[in-house]
């Protein structure tokens, strides 16, 4: 009897494993790709495949909802997909999405196919950089070469299908997902994603030449979403957040020059120019705007120095508002986002709001009454900005010096005196409040009403 008991429980563990192991491997990765085709977008496919390969999972899933993207990238994605050891599925999802331009070559590289109800494929004409019209030389080569591409990845698919694919390059023409499933450029029509998996189970797909049957019905869908690298990298092609950092990036690093020695302005100001130029690298721009924005910082600039009081301020306000509108000017069929006419005159102003603010302050310091020379700093009492070790800043009458300590170290905070000056540098030591002053320079209330 306990025999028997033994190999029962033996059978049953074996069993258990089996299906354990099973059950394990039934993985779908699903990915998420919303708006436009980006070199990000290819990192992100990467990621996915080789996380898929290490889960062992049965199939990648990649939801797609886009209008589009440059050909070389797409390209890419097209070849990345058809070599992947897993299984690839592209479903064009949710409702009201699209599978536009480049994204009509994606989902048809894909193993199989899927779009669910009330979405779009097609209109995958090439166009320029920004969106207009190609020379008819260069469109025509273009043309050519798509329509072999798409042919190739079509022809599993039946005549129809070649046919529908070729007059999406062709003309332009997009249909509906029932139009594509009775052509055949796509496989099916799912739902939501449960029905997707329950419609996949049982496929057979060939997958780098070899036949594959999907096991996909009870399947553990494992989301990866972008990471945030990804997720900011990609959601920084947006000609509206490209706008908004390139203008708190130059006020940023204006801040800096104007009071140094403190590097945060500076790094944020480094870090907003860097993130704007990406986005601005990868976005269709009209180099004309860019140029009418940087003619408008210099107008701002020239305000601080110029006795015009503001009037360069204006002028540089409407030249940055018309370069944003021309740097990001309008295509009918551009995969990106447009820019919004308020993005352009809110930041405008904002960056008007921040020079005239920075003109009525350089006024205000105009009407102070003079120094006789960096001299009259000798007894002036400051505080020390930055550790002097022995050099660093100190902030004396208002404003910052270069200074350095008369005897050790003195750290950032600490009140100091001037007792000297060489050139444009101070010679500062420690002040005790205990000490007191003979002369009224140095005193503590005169320093603080002049800073």
């Amino acid at each position: 009897m306990r025999r028997f008991l033994w190999l029962g429980l033996v059978l049953w563990l074996v069993a258990w494993g089996s299906w354990a192991q099973e059950t394990t491997a039934r993985r779908v990765l699903w990915l998420r790709v919303e708006g436009a085709l980006t070199p990000v977008v290819a990192d992100y496919l990467r990621r996915g495949i080789q996380s898929a390969q290490d889960q062992g999972a049965e199939a990648i899933v990649l939801q797609l909802n886009t209008p589009g993207g440059e050909v070389n990238l797409t390209l890419r994605l097209v070849s990345m997909i058809r070599e992947s050891p897993v299984p690839v599925i592209v479903y064009v999802a949710p409702r009201g999405a699209i599978a536009g331009s480049a994204g009509t070559l994606v989902t048809l590289a894909g193993h199989l196919a899927w779009m669910a109800p009330e979405t779009a494929i097609g209109a995958a004409s090439p166009v320029g950089g920004q969106g207009e019209e190609l020379p008819e030389t260069l469109s025509q080569k273009v043309k050519e070469i798509l329509k072999a591409q798409v042919r190739g990845l079509a022809e599993r698919r039946g005549p129809d299908a070649v046919q529908l694919a070729e007059a999406a390059v062709e003309s332009a023409k997009a249909v509906s997902a029932r139009e594509a499933l009775t052509a055949g450029l796509i496989d099916g029509i799912a739902e939501n994603p449960e029905d997707l998996l329950r419609q996949l189970d049982g496929r057979t797909i060939s997958v780098q030449g070899q036949p594959r049957t999907l096991r996909t019905l009870g399947a553990v869908i494992v989301p990866l979403p972008m990471n945030i690298v990804e997720e900011i990298l990609h959601r920084l092609v947006d000609p509206n957040v490209a706008l908004i950092l390139l203008a708190i990036g130059v006020q940023a690093i204006l801040i800096e020059l104007s009071n140094p020695g403190g590097w945060v302005a500076g790094f944020i100001g480094v870090v907003c120019l860097l993130l704007a130029a990406y986005g601005i690298g990868v976005l269709p721009v009209n180099w004309l705007g860019l140029l009418l924005i940087a003619v408008a910082i210099v107008l701002f600039i020239l305000d601080i120095k110029a006795p015009t009081h503001g009037a360069l301020t204006a002028a540089g306000t409407a030249t940055f508002i018309a370069g944003a509108l021309v740097l990001f000017a309008p295509v009918a069929r551009s995969p990106f986002p447009p820019l919004s006419p308020w993005v352009a005159g809110g930041t405008g102003l904002a960056m008007a709001g921040f020079f005239g603010f920075i003109v009525a302050k350089a006024l205000q310091a105009q009407r102070r009454p003079s120094v006789m020379g960096v001299e009259a700093l000798i007894g002036r009492l400051g505080e020390a900005r930055t550790d002097l070790n022995p050099i660093g800043m100190v902030h004396v009458a208002g404003e910052l010096w270069t200074a350095e300590s008369e005897a050790g170290m003195i750290a950032a905070g600490t009140p100091v005196q001037v007792v000297g000056v060489e050139g444009l540098r101070l010679r500062v030591r420690k002040w005790m409040p205990s000490e007191g002053s003979s002369t009224p320079a140095a005193s503590p209330e005169r320093s603080e009403s002049i800073s």
